[in-house]
């Protein structure tokens, strides 16, 4: 196995095993004790986390984050991606960390990158588009 793929293989199964700590640092963390159903948001974070992360390094780089917002509909430019990334970390790194993404999800504060994933969420919960055109209407239907 090469070098990049055994690092990718160690991230990606520290990532399988992340809950362990990441349970015991944000369950006993008292600025996260009035969190509902902390559990099962840090096991979704985490599951969110793994899927934005395409490289697998274990950190969320510019390229992930594009095509991220991509996938999501919502593209940005380089410049506006650099403002998420530095707004998530608080300035101090140019890659976003599982540590920094949760602290993003469960902070009190609005991230442009957190409203991105609350309303991707609620898109997936919503019905899905209808398939082919859109139907007829007439002038007396219009707002």
């Amino acid at each position: 196995m090469s070098g990049s793929a055994t690092s990718s293989a160690l991230v990606i199964l520290w990532l399988k095993h992340l809950p362990v700590w990441a349970l015991r640092e944000f369950l006993c963390d008292q600025k996260y004790s009035d969190e509902e159903n902390l559990p099962e948001k840090l096991a979704a974070f985490k599951e969110k986390y793994m899927e934005f992360d395409l490289n697998n390094e274990g950190e969320i780089d510019l390229m992930s984050l594009k095509r991220m917002m991509e996938k999501l509909g919502v593209p940005k430019t380089h410049l506006e991606m650099k403002k998420m990334i530095s707004e998530v970390t608080g300035g101090v790194s140019d890659t976003i960390s599982y540590r920094d993404f949760v602290n993003m999800m469960l902070g009190r504060r609005s991230a442009v990158l957190k409203l991105v994933m609350m309303f991707e969420g609620k898109a997936n919960e919503s019905n899905p588009k209808p398939a082919g055109p859109p139907p007829e209407r007439d002038i007396a239907s219009l707002p």
